[in-house]
């Protein structure tokens, strides 16, 4: 039972996925992909995780929490340079 969930959730992940790659590419401007590439970060970070939980390993916890802290440090990055041009002040 819980393997049956397991893949419907990967597959659930994995069309959000899609539709993320989807909505960076058409996306009508910066606001819309940095979201994207924010909630990619995230289906990502679930998806090794739901990797990790079917495979009994605990590396991929850790590789979880190093993609879902570098998506946040990114989309932090990119949305302060969208609000004042430059990263460093």
């Amino acid at each position: 039972m819980l393997s049956n969930a397991l893949v419907i959730a990967a597959l659930l992940f994995g069309c959000a996925l899609l539709l993320n790659v989807w909505r960076l590419v058409v996306g009508p401007d910066a606001v819309d992909r940095i979201l994207a590439l924010d909630t990619m970060s995230i289906n990502v970070a679930a998806l090794l995780i739901l990797f990790c939980i079917r495979t009994g390993s605990p590396l991929y916890f850790e590789a979880a929490l190093l993609i879902a802290a570098l998506g946040f440090i990114g989309t932090v990055a990119l949305a302060k340079y969208l609000l004042r041009g430059d990263i460093i002040e």
